[in-house]
């Protein structure tokens, strides 16, 4: 069921991982051009978002089929992220790693792009990865913490456990990404 936000800026889309949710940007336009709203406390505040933004980073990435991720941060840096696709197109991957999720090691893919207007709001606990599904793609996170390297956590992207189904053959990936650790079976989980 959709669900408008309290100022009418953003629909909340629902996903098959509870407090996972994708956002429908209204966009505001005439002949001028558009106005979109990017990010509003008030309204995200619905969804659990309650900190003030600490952190905004911008990617590049040139070549269609490059994977970036699966990232996220530990406890007491466990952070939310607001994800949006501005030039380009994406699959865009949040995996539920907290521990005692009914949906714990289940994976959830959204499409994000310049044209379709949607951001992918992921909470503490979920690693995020994507693909890019064009050339020269451009990405926009807002976050709820600052980047603290010693929470530094990754989940190898091909991982068999998570059997993520990316949608196009691998063109790029750092070697970073690359070589996180696949996930062990006495793996429980995180703590946010």
């Amino acid at each position: 069921m959709m669900q408008s936000s309290a100022s009418g800026r953003f629909d909340f889309l629902p996903t098959s991982i509870d407090s996972l949710h994708l956002l429908q940007r209204k966009v505001l336009g005439d002949k001028r051009g558009y106005f979109q709203r990017m990010f509003c406390a008030e309204d995200l505040a619905e969804l659990g978002w309650r900190e003030p933004i600490a952190q905004i980073n911008h990617t590049y990435t040139s070549l269609k089929g490059s994977i970036r991720g699966m990232h996220l941060q530990l406890f007491p840096n466990a952070e939310m992220k607001l994800i949006t696709c501005m030039k380009g197109e994406v699959w865009d991957v949040a995996v539920d790693l907290r521990a005692e999720s009914a949906t714990f090691l289940k994976w959830h893919a959204v499409l994000l792009s310049q044209a379709n207007q949607r951001s992918f709001l992921i909470p503490a606990g979920f690693a995020h990865g994507f693909q890019t599904i064009s050339d020269e793609v451009e990405m926009l996170y807002c976050h709820s913490k600052p980047y603290a390297p010693a929470s530094e956590m990754g989940l190898n992207p091909f991982d068999v456990q998570l059997a993520i189904e990316w949608p196009l053959g691998l063109t790029g990936i750092s070697d970073k990404d690359r070589n996180w650790p696949m996930l062990s079976k006495e793996f429980q989980g995180v703590i946010v």
